[in-house]
């Protein structure tokens, strides 16, 4: 198998910070070799997120030069020694690391997962940050409990979508807020209970404790940071979570802690990969996830497959915010 693998591949280089013009399509990049704990994955499917722009325009600082992407799905072609979880050369496996958009990458085993025989190619690749985010919402920010009336903001999103989901199949009763009937339709076809558009509805807090006859809502997962962050206070219940973990609108400004008082209430802004920090904690969250996908027959969205030497068009395009469901790269 070693003898097969090229000493050069296709991948996107950026070499700094800017606009769609710095992804740099490149055919002559080296192939890297796996260290200690690393297996070399011949990527099939690529996984865009928005995080990946940030890096692009240098809003979140990383050394440059830097092959962006955080998720991928593939074979391992090579092994490094070391720890490798009991996986192989040949298995067919989902990973969650960085230098994603190439053709090959080497990455660490801890953070790869053997890809169930079930999912059929590019679900896995499609999933995993996003379905991830969403699991790890509901099981560790806010362990949601059946008939919980929990309230997601951009329910049309990426991981709002998956939080419809799979918010529904653990019995919760979800109010979800987008800004058009197309996605308000998409959201309640997801598992939605109940939608609000946040641009036309005149009274936000109202409708809520409406719904939830007066008691409010148990959690707010909320994605958009500063622009519903003052709603969200008024419309969680007593002992309830406000879990703010995005700033699609803006950062959450200043505000006096004694505020949270009123109603007992918790409030947290979490991060994806505290919560897989260790090998047990990636392994048991991704086999839940694929299980969660293969018998709820969850669906995972994919908006479009895109060349990976088309790129630039995939970075536009979500940019655009025009796009529903996940954006892949196909090397």
């Amino acid at each position: 198998m070693a003898t097969s693998i090229p000493k050069t591949m296709k991948g996107v280089l950026i070499e700094k910070t800017g606009g769609v013009e710095v992804l740099q399509y490149k055919t002559d990049l080296p192939v890297p070799s796996p260290k200690e704990g690393e297996i070399l994955v011949k990527n099939n499917f690529i996984g865009i997120n928005y995080i990946d722009t940030y890096f692009r325009t240098g809003l979140y600082s990383v050394p440059k030069p830097e092959i962006l992407g955080r998720e991928a799905e593939g074979t391992i072609v090579s092994t490094g020694p070391g720890e490798l979880y009991g996986m192989k050369t040949g298995d067919r496996v989902v990973w969650m690391a960085s230098g994603a958009y190439a053709e090959f990458t080497a990455v660490p085993a801890a953070k790869s997962h053997v890809i169930p025989p079930a999912l059929e190619p590019g679900i896995a690749a499609a999933a995993l940050l996003q379905g991830l985010t969403a699991l790890t919402l509901i099981r560790e920010a806010h362990f949601v409990q059946k008939g919980d009336w929990v309230l997601v903001h951009a329910a049309a999103g990426g991981v709002g979508l998956w939080l419809c989901q799979l918010l529904k199949a653990v019995g919760a009763k979800v109010i979800g807020t987008s800004s058009s009937e197309e996605k308000m339709k998409l959201a309640k076809e997801n598992g939605a209970q109940e939608m609000v558009n946040y641009k036309t509805e005149k009274d936000f807090v109202k409708r809520i404790k409406e719904i939830t006859s007066g008691e409010g809502v148990a959690v707010v997962f909320d994605s958009t940071g500063k622009d519903q962050f003052e709603n969200d206070l008024e419309v969680v219940a007593r002992k309830g979570s406000l879990v703010s973990y995005g700033n699609s609108s803006g950062a959450v400004p200043p505000f006096s802690i004694s505020k949270l008082s009123a109603k007992n209430i918790k409030l947290l802004r979490p991060t994806l990969f505290n919560y897989i920090y260790t090998r047990e904690e990636f392994e048991k969250y991704s086999a839940e996830l694929f299980d969660f996908i293969i018998k709820d027959k969850m669906n995972v969205k994919i908006h479009e497959i895109y060349p990976l030497a088309e790129v630039a068009r995939a970075h536009t395009d979500i940019e655009g915010r025009k796009t529903t469901g996940k954006l892949l790269l196909k090397p």
